[in-house]
């Protein structure tokens, strides 16, 4: 057993590493004193306490010692040690999706740009809505998902209040000055983005200067009455009520596109109904789920994504937040559709889509977990570790996902998820190391195979270390290899049986002929 007295004469240590590890983990003090609490609620430290700790003014007991060191899965003993770690790999995030120089320059300018888009989006087939929620996505990603005036926004008026019930939601839009009116419609088919007749039901709209009307069918669902009452308290606060947005729809055509337009092409319209739908939504979540209680919130129960359940949250919003408020920036999210279609995508860790979100792909990888709960009757929650094989590079996933259906009832896959690498370099892990690991036992398994034990035991950690449940859940089962297009699988035992045969397009193949001949005359 230490003694106080030598505890003390390592205080400027303790708290020099304590502060280093929860920066380095992205924990603000309010964050480490959350997880400290749950663990312990009687030796958990509050805020001041945790400061002078880490300044050297006061000295941690054993039993706090021993929390934090849970918390960071470190030794005791390691917190005794008068040196710091080097060369600590920083996990702070970089662009989710990387770009490219193109060449020449000048035919990206901005004046040729606004002329040559239109008339590519035409050709293309491609519409307004597409390509604004293309434009949106690549502006989520690169401020990894962090709008701090729209934050602001939402809590100037609510004021951080967490949870919100239905009749505070109903008391902030009387106190904006919006009156309220129901309708009863219900459900109708509609055709969905793959011209595939959908169940559609339209759940609210604003009509200026400040009437919101609401479909009596949300009465059923608090958390979804909540979330659209929240949409138009946005509208009234961002953008003054003008009206100048689309209806909130689930099924058929989604929202963000006029639904008086019928033109397949470009609308400069569309394009601004659907800023301001990412806009409004973005202010709704920040509404009912403030960025610091609700990451207190979510931490306290390891980031489940039925956290919200039993406070009237839409499973839907809780997993589309994770990204905006956990210290860990590299999350991806996306909200599938059958046969394969992608509702919303987020990529704050740059992974690559599974299929495409404005057209199908012939040959997506049926071993993505979202494909697997598209093909399931299941309700339950599924983790599900993943190597991905982008070029030369793999990578590892562990993502959560659970089959749901929207208000108008048609069945859809929620998926949130992490990147591992980062975290697993933060702790001076080699990630290639781990991730060969698990690569080459998936491969011995035919493509999927049980998680070696010390790559099982870091994921573990890592899963302690970032309080995310259901990587701990993802590295007891099967990990799986994982591709873009299941025509260039990359498993050993390629997943189509035979791979089709890589032949040289035939002009190359002239070209490599003729350069050969001519190297043997000379």
């Amino acid at each position: 057993m230490r003694t106080q007295a030598g505890i003390k004469r390592k205080a400027h240590f303790l708290g020099t590493k304590i502060k280093s590890l929860r920066k380095r983990n992205r924990l603000t003090l309010e964050d480490l004193s959350v997880r400290c609490i749950q663990i312990d609620a009687e030796a958990g430290p509050s805020v001041s306490y945790l400061s002078m700790i880490e300044n050297g003014k006061r000295v941690p007991s054993e039993r706090l010692l021993e929390i934090v060191a849970d918390i960071f899965q470190k030794q005791v003993s390691w917190f005794f040690d008068e040196s710091l770690e080097e060369n600590v790999i920083d996990t702070a995030p970089t662009a989710a999706v990387g770009g490219m120089p193109l060449e020449p320059g000048f035919l990206f300018s901005e004046s040729l740009l606004q002329l040559a888009i239109p008339e590519l989006l035409a050709q293309t087939g491609t519409t307004g809505r597409q390509f604004a929620h293309l434009l949106i996505r690549a502006h989520q990603e690169s401020n990894n998902n962090s709008f701090p005036d729209l934050e602001r926004a939402a809590e100037a008026v609510g004021k951080k209040q967490f949870p919100l019930n239905v009749d505070d939601i109903f008391a902030i839009a009387k106190g904006l000055g919006l009156k309220i009116q129901w309708f009863d419609k219900s459900t109708f088919k509609d055709k969905g983005d793959t011209e595939l007749p959908l169940n559609t039901l339209v759940r609210s709209f604003f009509d200026p200067p400040g009437t919101v009307y609401l479909n009596r069918q949300l009465e059923k669902n608090p958390a979804r009455l909540k979330y659209d009452l929240a949409n138009h308290i946005a509208h009234i606060v961002l953008h003054d009520g003008d009206g100048a947005r689309a209806p909130q729809v689930s099924g058929g055509r989604v929202s963000g596109r006029r639904h008086d337009a019928e033109s397949p092409n470009i609308d400069a319209k569309d394009i601004l109904y659907a800023w301001r739908d990412f806009e409004c939504s973005y202010f709704a979540a920040a509404l009912l789920t403030p960025k610091t209680p609700f990451r207190q919130f979510l931490s306290k129960r390891s980031y489940a994504i039925n956290a919200g359940d039993k406070i009237d949250l839409t499973r839907t919003l809780v997993m589309r937040r994770m990204s905006s408020v956990s210290p860990y920036p590299h999350w991806h999210y996306f909200d599938a559709y059958p046969p394969g279609n992608l509702r919303a995508v987020y990529r704050g860790n740059g992974i690559p889509l599974p299929w495409g979100n404005m057209t199908m792909v012939s040959d997506p990888c049926q071993h993505w977990a979202v494909f697997r709960m598209l093909n399931t009757r299941s309700t339950k929650p599924s983790a599900q570790i993943s190597v991905l094989r982008t070029g030369e590079h793999k990578r590892l996933y562990c993502c959560e996902s659970i089959r749901s259906r929207d208000a108008a009832g048609n069945p859809h896959v929620l998926c949130a998820g992490v990147d591992l690498s980062p975290a697993l370099a933060s702790q001076n892990i080699d990630p290639v190391s781990t991730i060969e690991m698990i690569d080459t036992n998936c491969n011995k398994s035919g493509g999927s195979g049980e998680i070696p034990a010390e790559a099982r035991k870091q994921l573990q950690s890592i899963g302690k270390i970032l309080n995310i449940g259901w990587i701990a859940e993802g590295a007891a089962k099967a990990a799986t290899i994982i591709c873009q297009r299941s025509s260039s699988c990359p498993r050993d035992s390629h997943c189509l049986g035979t791979p089709p045969p890589k032949l040289k397009p035939q002009i190359d193949q002239i070209r490599a002929s003729v350069v050969e001949d001519g190297s043997k005359i000379s």
